[in-house]
């Protein structure tokens, strides 16, 4: 069994559409190998920086993942493939001497990304009227609504009253064509 510690810049590809590790950023693997009969195994525990994007409200969101996986690296010829499985083309073979993790590394990385990242867990997002802020532009922040059915009501109220505004004669008192009914017991 050998153990390796290695800090290595990250691939272009390392992420998904709002969130990933940026391109060169230090990626720590720390690696076990052993050797079992089938081939060497491979242990790893993967640290990483993040960089993206919120889901919510667009803003920045830093933070750290930490993985990690096994994948069997198989002597050429040590495992006989069944062309009726399909779980056969995932068993990796060696190269030589060599394992090359970064296809098992990337897998795990990418596969382990918040698929919506939050730049805080209670986050409240864009304003869909205006597009303002909601972390940012407190409690008092609204908007005015009034529903389509109900628009002319409301442009008729608003003309009458700044009608009555601008009007010098008072009006006389509305009456009540029906006279005030008492409680029957």
């Amino acid at each position: 069994m050998r153990t390796y510690t290695l800090e290595v810049p990250a691939p272009a590809d390392l992420a998904i559409e709002v969130i990933g590790v940026p391109e060169g950023a230090p990626v720590t693997l720390d690696v076990r190998l052993e050797s079992i009969v089938e081939g060497v195994l491979a242990s790893a525990e993967i640290s990483a920086p993040l960089v993206g994007e919120c889901v919510r409200c667009l803003g920045e969101v830093t933070d750290r993942i930490d993985v990690d996986f096994t994948e069997l690296y198989a002597y050429p010829g040590a495992i006989e493939h069944d062309p009726d499985d399909d779980e056969a083309d995932e068993v990796h073979e060696l190269t030589g001497d060599f394992v090359d993790l970064e296809q098992a590394v990337r897998d795990a990385v990418v596969l382990a990304l918040p698929f919506q990242p939050y730049c805080r867990p209670d986050c409240k997002g864009l304003c869909p009227e205006c597009g303002a802020d909601l972390n940012e532009a407190g409690t008092e922040h609204g908007h005015e609504k009034i529903d389509a059915r109900w628009a002319a009501l409301v442009d008729a109220l608003t003309r009458d009253d700044e009608h009555d505004e601008t009007s010098e004669t008072p009006q006389a008192p509305r009456t009540s064509d029906t006279p005030d009914q008492q409680d029957v017991p």
